[in-house]
């Protein structure tokens, strides 16, 4: 088969990875990918956005899939464009990715649906916005833009003053943009993280294995929202109890709230909870897999991604059993210096083979270039150093050692991933 991965991700890089040891894939594709993944995959120089130039190079290759990995096409209706057009695709269409393209929509679903969330009110003016922040008075208080922000559209604020400063850059500043225009005021939840990503082919659900996400900048959960500082697989919070509750809970639910609708969810759905005192609640969905949660993930699965992907497209994921390596992982994001603020791009690394490997350790590139054989820094996040091991302490301990052999100036990681709740 010839596949196609729409992206240039540290998650795209981890999928073509997965989807190279398939036996039934002779040929893959990324558009337009990133140094890294040059080396595993022909790299192809089409925005992840340019819906058109995606469809109409997909035609002439004859590709027989395209897997759309990022979210602003699958929100832009890639996938929808690309099944016009007689391509099998693999991803959600529109009206189902506007689960994590809209966070006013999935609040509401989860409401309508009765999907355990926290309490929330949606405002699209910023001074009714302050004024219910003023009037519950309880701190923190969590503020989101509505539509897509690179996984930087959630303030957590500690007070007033940090909640109109949100409320004001997100809305009148408008820092991403039309997302911007609404936002959702919500209760802050405490308790551990859990990422749990799922196939599903619009009926059936099969989750993942879990995984823990340290979206923080800075060691001891300091510093601003990332895309992702690193993340290990199996978290050690979530116990076959919990799991089984959120099946039944919010899982289920939810792909049945989403059919109910008329929007049918067929891909992978990321479930991101927070295990509250009062039982594992949403805190946020996404339409795909999340980045850096696929890097700990894919590396586990044991059955053929290409037999699970034909299974969610054909809605026959009932008869697959799916099968994942009992074992740990852990990813290190290495960011370069400034992320997630400004940052400069160019700068060599040091310290990585031809492949990207370091030995005892794979290396998925998420922003790096590649040329004259060097590899050169090209986004925000860097790398995401990733072992595998039996045991989480053993994975840590190999990325972290893997992480200590590559260098860039300017390079940053946190030291304490797999390590703080």
């Amino acid at each position: 088969m010839k596949v196609l991965v729409v992206g240039g991700g540290g998650r795209e890089h981890a999928i073509v990875r997965k989807l190279k040891e398939s036996p039934r894939v002779s040929k893959l594709y990324c558009a337009p990918g990133n140094g890294g993944i040059s080396r595993d995959a022909e790299c192809v120089n089409i925005s992840a956005m340019d819906i058109d130039k995606v469809v109409s190079f997909s035609k002439e290759q004859k590709m027989d899939l395209v897997f759309v990995a990022p979210d602003d096409p699958l929100a832009a209706g890639m996938v929808d464009a690309l099944e016009k057009e007689g391509i099998r695709a693999f991803g959600p269409r529109a009206n189902a990715a506007i689960i994590e393209s809209s966070k006013v929509f999935s609040k509401e679903l989860m409401k309508k649906y009765q999907i355990p969330t926290a309490a929330y009110e949606v405002f699209d003016n910023p001074q009714k916005a302050i004024a219910y922040i003023q009037s519950q008075n309880q701190y923190p208080v969590v503020v989101k833009a509505d539509g897509l922000a690179l996984g930087k559209g959630v303030v957590i604020a500690k007070d007033l003053e940090e909640a109109k400063e949100a409320v004001h850059s997100i809305m009148e500043e408008k820092v991403f943009g039309a997302s911007g225009n609404k936002v959702v005021i919500e209760e802050f939840l405490t308790g551990p993280e859990v990422s749990v990503l799922a196939f599903t082919d619009g009926t059936c659900v099969k989750p993942m294995v879990s995984s823990k996400d340290h979206k923080r900048a800075y060691d001891g959960d300091q510093g601003k929202n990332t895309g992702g500082m690193g993340t290990i697989s199996p978290n050690p919070y979530y116990t076959e109890e919990i799991a089984e509750e959120c099946m039944r809970t919010i899982f289920q639910p939810t792909v049945e709230a989403m059919r109910a609708e008329g929007r049918p969810f067929q891909g992978c759905l990321y479930f991101g909870l927070m295990l509250t005192p009062k039982g594992p609640k949403v805190i946020e969905y996404n339409a795909r897999f999340g980045d850096p949660e696929a890097q700990v993930v894919l590396p586990r699965l044991d059955t053929d991604l290409m037999d699970i992907i034909d299974a969610v497209i054909d809605g026959k994921l009932t008869d697959l059993e799916i099968k994942w390596r009992d074992c740990a992982t852990a990813c290190v994001v290495m960011a370069s210096g400034g992320y997630p603020g400004s940052y400069a791009k160019g700068i060599e690394i040091q310290g990585l083979d031809d492949q990207g490997q370091v030995e005892g350790a794979t290396v998925y590139h998420a922003g790096t270039s590649y040329e004259d054989g060097v590899f050169r820094t090209a986004g925000g996040r860097v790398l995401g150093v990733t072992a595998l091991a039996d045991h989480l302490e053993e994975a840590l301990q190999k990325a972290y050692t893997a992480v200590e052999k590559i260098h860039f100036e300017g390079a940053h990681y946190r030291k304490d991933i797999g390590r703080t709740k």
